[in-house]
């Protein structure tokens, strides 16, 4: 059995990448700190690209590929800090009319957590809510251990101006938050949410991915120019073995996430998740480490890695619960 990539996968992957390096490179990305809501132009030129309808049925005017290559085109977005509800839009593009062509914006919001947050609240044209079950662990995959609870839940839309909310601090600069205080639910969607759930989870661990690969090129990146007592640091030991452990949590984490996209389970994208938020949270940390000084200061990228990574760690499944769900599979 082959797990490598296809030719088609690489191909995507890289026009993914030359893409945003293109649309979003590090000038983009600056500015976005300082004004972080979508770039509708960018929205709309990713829409035509197939980003957001990549899963869809070609019958349908989208794309007709899988989780997989959804995974790897997020895995590069997160390698860029791409802002935006880049898992929402991927989700929901076969319900919100728009939404696969980067017309318009939605967001989807966790009801079953407290305090319930939506992300760039004034970015988007409509909002999706799930209510029930207990977050991205929900039901069950064929096979699946017997302690996946298996309700389904809800969801509800409403415009943006129908919804009640309050300025919620966020970590990310690149990420405003509002916390929502009321939302009407009288258009209730048709979701499978559970499925939903998992998948949003998966996406955002490709996220994570693409984040700690780029803090490792980051670390090697400066380990191989920055000089002391005249040598490049990256020939002393101690910052080897910083890129090393950086690279290693990278690549099992990218072993995690590619699988989890092929098997869709429930322990497999828990995992993976877990394993991704790790590797970019304590990548971004050792990155900074191998920047010294620099690495701390706002004009270096590195903290930026960082926030999103905290950020990312925290929505669709934290450790702890990951934790206690993959300790319950091993003995199921």
């Amino acid at each position: 059995m082959d797990f490598q990539l296809t030719e088609e996968q690489r191909a995507l992957k890289d026009g993914t990448r030359e893409l945003l390096a293109g649309r979003f490179g590090r000038d983009r990305l600056r500015a976005a700190v300082e004004d972080p809501a979508p770039d509708h132009a960018l929205w709309r030129e990713l829409g035509a690209a197939g980003f957001f309808a990549l899963r869809l049925p070609e019958r349908d005017g989208g794309v007709g590929l899988g989780l997989p290559e959804a995974v790897l085109v997020l895995e590069e977005a997160g390698r860029a800090l791409l802002p935006g509800p880049l898992v929402a839009c991927q989700v929901l593009a076969g319900v919100v009319d728009g939404v696969a062509a980067g017309e318009r914006i939605v967001g989807l919001c966790e009801g079953a957590r407290e305090p319930v947050l939506w992300e760039h609240p004034a970015g988007c044209d409509e909002l999706i809510l799930l209510e029930g079950g207990d977050g991205p662990h929900d039901g069950r995959a064929a096979g699946e251990m017997e302690g996946a609870r298996g309700r389904t839940g809800g969801a509800y839309r409403s415009a943006p101006d129908r919804v009640s909310c309050a300025p919620f601090a966020s970590v990310d600069p690149l990420t405003p938050l509002a916390r929502v205080l009321d939302l009407p639910r009288t258009e209730p969607v048709a979701l499978d949410v559970p499925r939903l759930r998992r998948e949003a989870a998966l996406l955002t661990a490709a996220q994570q991915l693409g984040s700690a690969v780029r803090t490792v090129e980051m670390a090697a990146g400066h380990a191989r120019e920055r000089e002391q007592f005249g040598a490049p640091i990256g020939s002393f030991q101690a910052v080897k073995q910083l890129c090393a452990q950086m690279l290693v949590r990278a690549e099992m984490a990218r072993s995690a996430v590619y699988a989890a996209s092929i098997t869709e389970s429930v322990l497999d994208i828990t995992g993976a998740k877990l394993l991704a938020d790790e590797a970019a949270v304590r990548n971004a940390r050792d990155c900074l480490q191998v920047h010294g000084g620099m690495g701390f200061t706002w004009e270096a990228d590195v903290h930026l890695h960082l926030k999103r990574a905290w950020l990312h760690a925290e929505r669709w499944g934290v450790a702890g619960e990951a934790e206690e769900l993959l300790a319950a599979g091993l003995i199921a």
